[in-house]
């Protein structure tokens, strides 16, 4: 088989993610000491033992997602997997900061604080209220696309997140993404829903954040990742550290084409996709884009073994 491995972004956070993977395997539970110590903060208290509305905080989430994914990784290498099996890696949205530290781009403790950097740059970009986010279903990227401009008018309102041939999620000023939400319903959309997120990601009115993000990574070593990392902004392939650096910036304020990512990655020859850390929502997406693409989900410690009984 060809292997890839994905890894979540935010909304795949839930309390509890990770532990039975850092009591299980001591070098699972090194990666979230690691992260606590990047922070200077027990985020693997809040993310074991916290409540569900403080995990899910954009500055909390993003970083703990990371961990869990990268502990699993960890769990996955002390059992004998090795990451020369992996043809490419992929992530959703703050994922592919995950998909960045397990390729061995970045640091653990880099991608920690560039994460909770990151979340609190989003989140502070637009005052709380003035943004949303919806979620399309049942509309293509192009119809999608088109309600998104009529509804924009002289405000922001864009296409952020082209998850899979039925779901596509526009973000903007929130009176912007009603009326998309409206314009979607007359145009056939099966579903139209404002989504309970604290910003509006992945859309111009983050470029606070984005410019943020630019001064942080400037002072962060990448490196060439072990193997092509396909990227949100271009869904392709991309190894050179300088053109990652540059992609992380943009993706803050561009659309996440992860549709267009797994047919690039299927095209490139891949068939079998590991889920690597909390939950299976990506599992799904990829099923919607291509039934014959075998998937398997890696975080929890049970995962562990079931997935490494496929032969790579």
């Amino acid at each position: 088989m060809t292997l890839a491995l994905v890894f979540p972004g935010q909304g795949a956070q839930t309390i509890g993610m990770g532990r039975d993977l850092a009591e299980t395997y001591p070098q699972a539970r090194a990666v979230f000491e690691e992260v606590d110590a990047a922070l200077d903060a027990p985020l693997s208290r809040l993310i074991w033992e916290g409540a569900q509305d403080d995990l899910t905080l954009t500055a909390n989430a993003q970083p703990a997602l990371m961990a869990t994914s990268l502990a699993a990784i960890r769990a996955l290498q002390s059992e004998g997997f090795e990451m020369g099996d992996v043809a490419m890696v992929a992530g959703h949205s703050l994922g592919e900061y995950s998909a960045l530290a397990a390729a061995g781009a970045l640091s653990v403790t880099d991608a920690a604080r560039l994460l909770r950097l990151r979340g609190r740059a989003m989140q502070e970009a637009v005052p709380v209220g003035d943004g949303a986010m919806a979620a399309i279903l049942g509309l293509n990227l192009a119809q999608v696309r088109a309600v998104a401009e009529e509804a924009a008018g002289d405000q922001v309102c864009q296409a952020a997140n082209d998850n899979d041939p039925s779901q596509v999620v526009v973000s903007g000023h929130r009176s912007a993404v009603e009326r998309a939400v409206d314009l979607a319903r007359e145009a056939g959309a099966k579903r139209a829903v404002l989504l309970p997120v604290s910003a509006p990601f992945h859309c111009a009115l983050m470029q606070p954040a984005a410019d943020r993000m630019e001064a942080a990574l400037a002072d962060v070593a990448i490196r060439a990742p072990a193997m092509p990392v396909v990227a949100n902004v271009t869904a392709a392939p991309v190894t050179d550290p300088d053109e990652i650096r540059a992609l992380l910036v943009r993706q803050v304020t561009s659309a996440v084409r992860w549709r267009e990512s797994v047919v690039r990655m299927i095209a490139d020859g891949v068939d079998t996709v590991w889920e690597v850390g909390a939950g299976k929502a990506l599992s799904g997406m990829i099923r919607r884009i291509d039934r014959s693409v075998a998937t398997q989900a890696v975080g929890t410690a049970a995962d562990v073994p079931a997935a490494l009984k496929q032969e790579v």
